[in-house]
């Protein structure tokens, strides 16, 4: 079975070396034995490790998440993969209709500052000069975002 160097296992897996290191330190990856005056030699697997990590990464499981994927076993793991990824994809539901209140309330605004033609002050200054934190639901003019700025804090 051929073994890599970490830059050769890191080339291949489309990381830095750093990002093993770091890897390592979170027990995510062992880090094999260095022999005396040579280099740490890598198991191909290590590669597949990396991607796995990666992908999970890009559908937003955390390190902590990729932890306990990577310790399961074929009995229980889709079971518990299957309640992890239905937490996880509930989060960015959450996510994402925080995210659409933004986007509303910023786009309030800013149809508010077009309509405003010089006269009075600029809403989104305005807004942002409270002393609560701001993040409206959707369609509120500055006055009721400036009343519910106590509920709602951007994220």
């Amino acid at each position: 079975m051929p073994k890599l160097t970490i830059g050769r296992v890191a080339a291949a897996a489309g990381v830095n070396v750093e990002t093993i290191r770091y890897y390592q330190r979170r027990r995510l990856l062992e880090e094999p034995a260095k022999p005396l005056g040579g280099y740490r030699h890598y198991p191909m697997e290590m590669v597949r490790r990396l991607r796995f990590i990666k992908r999970a990464q890009s559908l937003g499981f955390t390190l902590e998440d990729v932890a306990g994927l990577l310790q399961l076993n074929d009995s229980d793991a889709c079971t518990k993969t299957r309640h992890l990824a239905t937490r996880k994809l509930t989060l960015i539901e959450q996510k994402i209709h925080e995210l659409a209140a933004i986007r509303d309330a910023l786009a309030e605004l800013v149809d508010q500052c077009n309509r405003k033609r010089k006269r009075g002050a600029c809403p989104i200054i305005e807004i942002l000069q409270t002393d609560s934190p701001v993040g409206p639901t959707a369609r509120q003019t500055p006055r009721r975002l400036q009343e519910s700025a106590k509920r709602y804090t951007f994220v």
